[in-house]
């Protein structure tokens, strides 16, 4: 295995979970009856650049495809950050009629729609036909392909180029990272912006976000890592926003060399944030294993006693980013009864692994559980509001990283 940033063959394991079912491979009850697929999952650091990442047990094309189950549109919340940063971007780009928006991962034009609707020409790229077919029915203008070099090439021929690059929350599914920024250069406006969300890896390290880490997430970035990257394809970092979105992100405004625009400040201090962390020394890892670990054994635990005195616990969110939680910690539907999720195309269906079933909703008011595991923390604060009601019945959550909570 070599470094997919740099391919240097200085690789070192930091954490170990073990094998695990892919994370959004939800199974039907048919399915149940047959042998279920487990694969490594085990993230490495490179000596020579610090890029994080997992060795690849399946192609992208088997994790995106007709079957994808994650509709951005799902979240209300994360259709909310969507348009807050089309306002934003439009406003600070001067973006108008004239100008030409791609999005690559643009699934169910969630966030192309906001352009669409201020009169911006946009165009999504998304692999995934299940999403592609619902961004189609809101009038969005999608490519039903992975985004390449060779793809971007071609869509400045045909298209030209793009005055705005949008890539939230891709870069980390992407296993040829350099093909992929490769495609961003060749697309780009000379004069052109590119921006990029991903999870910040000082985040993942600071807080144990080790239920991030799953196989369709080939990559774990920082602002460290992913400079040189850029800088092999041309293209420089300018301006970085911290966010809070998915429990810690880091937005990048990356352009051409050759455009001239000036380095924000906010580059210098993400930096130097991460070097004081640490991110630049593989020491920083070390002992990430064994913090990973007390956090399942606090959570196992305190459901197995709860359990234990006939208390009734539930999930909610059959979330990607649970399905690692509750298979590296063992748990089954003995102790999580199901999981509620607003996805239709999840329910009624079972979680990889522990075999948990999904339910809609409902579920909560018909049963009414002692306990609720939140498992896509990271929107913590807006499924507590949502789920208010439960409220009515003495209904207490639980989080469990980066500690386990109860509240």
């Amino acid at each position: 295995m070599k470094c997919r940033n740099c391919g240097s063959a200085h690789l070192h394991p930091i954490l170990d979970l073990q094998s695990a079912p892919v994370s959004n491979a939800f199974l039907t009850s048919e399915a149940l009856k047959k042998a279920e697929p487990y694969y490594p999952l085990k993230v490495y650091v490179c000596a020579d650049c610090k890029f994080a990442q997992v060795a690849d047990y399946q192609s992208a094309e088997y994790h995106f495809n007709s079957d994808y189950v994650y509709f951005s549109s799902m979240s209300e919340a994360f259709v909310k950050h969507a348009k807050d940063y089309v306002d934003l971007i439009s406003e600070r780009l001067g973006l108008n009629a004239q100008s030409f928006v791609v999005e690559a991962a643009s699934n169910d034009g969630y966030l192309l729609q906001h352009f669409k609707n201020r009169g911006v020409p946009c165009l999504g790229v998304e692999p995934s036909s299940s999403t592609v077919k619902v961004a189609l029915s809101r009038g969005i203008d999608t490519v039903a392909e992975f985004f390449t070099t060779k793809l971007g090439r071609e869509l400045r021929e045909k298209r030209g180029p793009a005055d705005l690059f949008v890539g939230n929350n891709v870069l980390a599914h992407v296993p040829d990272i350099n093909d992929f920024i490769g495609g961003i250069s060749a697309l780009l406006k000379d004069s052109g912006t590119a921006t990029l969300e991903f999870p910040h890896l000082l985040t993942l390290i600071q807080d144990v976000q080790f239920d991030t880490v799953y196989h369709e997430h080939y990559s774990y970035i920082s602002l460290y890592s992913i400079r040189s990257a850029m800088e092999r394809h041309g293209l420089y970092v300018y301006n970085v926003d911290e966010l809070s979105v998915h429990g810690g992100s880091l937005r990048i405004y990356c352009a051409k060399k050759e455009s001239g625009i000036p380095v924000d400040g906010s580059v210098a201090r993400v930096l130097q944030k991460e070097i004081d962390a640490g991110l630049d020394n593989l020491d920083v890892y070390l002992g990430f294993q064994e913090r990973v670990d007390r956090i399942c054994n606090d959570f196992l635990g305190f459901v197995i006693s709860e359990k234990s005195k006939g208390r009734s616990i539930v999930g909610y969110g059959a979330a990607a980013k649970g399905n690692t939680f509750l298979n590296y910690c063992g748990v089954k539907a003995n102790l999580i009864d199901y999981v509620c999720d607003l996805t239709p195309a999840k329910q009624g269906k079972f979680l990889p692994g522990s075999h948990i079933p999904v339910y809609s909703e409902e579920r909560l008011r018909e049963t009414k559980p002692d306990y609720i595991v939140i498992l896509p923390w990271n929107w913590r604060n807006v499924i507590v509001d949502r789920l208010a009601f439960t409220r009515e019945w003495g209904a207490r959550f639980i989080v469990a990283i980066p500690n386990v909570q109860v509240f």
